[in-house]
């Protein structure tokens, strides 16, 4: 979505899959005569979700992450697949929500409890220096474990999956234990909304 006073003046694509794009734009700002030229990583939007259980503990995955050779603890979260006039050609459309609950359910074998609500937190840019993506913050509580085992996809790497305290996942934080910009990123804003408390007790 651009913004009044930009305008791409000439856009040149270097490559492109299922999951991104790089470009390389001319593009013109509101604060400059000239245009301005930026190598661009379009990707898809994505979700992500801070699962809370009725005892307002907080799940969290281990996910093998192969651009940087580790394995890290994350909130569950993916890619927003959508196709445009989907609806129309008959391909089944997805609300943002239902796919945050989706992610729950495949990545965390978790689901909203019966009396559970879905919190939408808004959105983030995770690097945009380079890439125009962006990631949509929700809460869900209270959660529960599926009775069902969950179907993960194939290229998903998910080691483990646990339920953590909230001092557990401050002292996580504090420790750089935690080091995915989703999960500091909704951290620090359920921590800004009142909704999780990360003072030192």
């Amino acid at each position: 979505m651009k913004h009044t006073g930009w305008e791409t003046v000439s856009s040149e694509r270097h490559f492109a899959n299922a999951h991104l794009e790089v470009v390389t734009d001319h593009v013109q700002t509101p604060s400059r005569s000239q245009p301005r030229t930026w190598t661009i990583v379009h990707r898809k939007a994505a979700v992500i979700i801070a699962p809370m259980t009725r005892d307002g503990k907080i799940v969290l995955i281990r996910q093998e992450r192969i651009p940087i050779c580790q394995s890290i603890w994350e909130m569950p979260s993916g890619q927003i697949d959508s196709v445009p006039g989907g609806a129309d050609l008959g391909y089944p459309s997805e609300t943002i929500e239902q796919v945050a609950l989706r992610e729950l359910r495949e990545e965390a074998g978790y689901e909203l409890a019966k009396d559970g609500e879905l919190i939408a937190l808004g959105y983030y840019f995770s690097s945009p220096g380079f890439t125009d993506e962006r990631g949509y913050f929700f809460l869900a509580r209270p959660v529960q474990r599926r009775k069902e085992p969950q179907g993960r996809e194939e290229a998903e790497s998910i080691l483990d999956c646990r339920e953590f305290t909230v001092e557990q996942i401050r002292r996580m934080i504090a420790e750089n234990d935690i080091r995915d910009a989703n999960t500091l990123g909704i951290c620090a804003t359920l921590s800004a909304r009142g909704l999780l408390s990360l003072a030192r007790r």
